[in-house]
């Protein structure tokens, strides 16, 4: 990869971030809710791992796929249930995030966030974690009215960055990802280390990361003008 990631698409200015398994870890609220929704219906919990290899579709396609098309509703009710009451304090910053937020900041490079979290999850998430103030807008399924792999979660980040599509990026953890800048027409960036394994990722033909600190290294040290 060039190590400013330009060429016919011209220079990055603006970078979108997945938020679960790309800045922050919240697998373990996100098991404990679908568990808690699970026990309702007299269902046997889930492992944190299993949890994580199926969440970011949205919440109401991990209800259907856990508990069935018939319980989408209540189990949707159940988990904000449980996860309002913990997800702040159970979530933490993936190693190197923080910093790498901070960084770019600091070079002049235009920050977001689109996630299939609701952003009124997500922002308190990142204000607790000191990464909100890095960041020009925060989008979710309650900002735009549809979640990932819809495109238009990212056509609102850009507008909140004020960027173009040609000089933008989009960085994920999931093939999902890897569909989803596709289809909104960004150059993609995946990371290693989320929802979906390292060569699930690689088959997508788009370049991975070992970690979100490797970032820094690929885009220049000033954001172009």
């Amino acid at each position: 990869m060039d190590p400013e990631i330009a060429g016919s698409r011209g220079k990055v200015r603006g970078v979108v971030f997945d938020l679960d398994g790309t800045l922050v870890d919240s697998y373990g609220a996100i098991a404990a809710s679908v568990n808690h929704a699970r026990s309702a219906f007299a269902l046997p919990p889930l492992s944190t791992e299993d949890v994580r290899r199926r969440v970011g579709r949205g919440l109401e396609s991990l209800m259907a796929d856990l508990l069935g098309d018939d319980r989408v509703e209540e189990g949707v009710r159940l988990f904000r249930e449980r996860y309002a009451e913990i997800f702040a304090d159970s979530t933490t910053a993936l190693p190197g995030a923080r910093e790498t937020l901070r960084e770019l900041h600091r070079r002049g490079f235009r920050l977001s966030v689109a996630s299939n979290k609701p952003a009124r999850f997500g922002e308190p998430i990142l204000e607790r974690l000191d990464m909100l103030r890095y960041l020009r807008g925060v989008a979710g399924p309650d900002t735009v009215g549809t979640t990932k792999p819809d495109p238009r979660m990212l056509d609102w980040c850009l507008r909140a960055m004020g960027t173009e599509r040609r000089e933008s990026l989009y960085v994920g953890d999931m093939v999902l990802d890897a569909e989803t800048g596709a289809r909104a027409g960004l150059d993609v960036l995946l990371v290693a280390g989320g929802s979906s394994l390292p060569d699930e990722l690689r088959r997508t033909g788009k370049p991975v990361l070992d970690r979100i600190g490797l970032l820094l290294d690929l885009l220049p040290a000033d954001a172009p003008r």
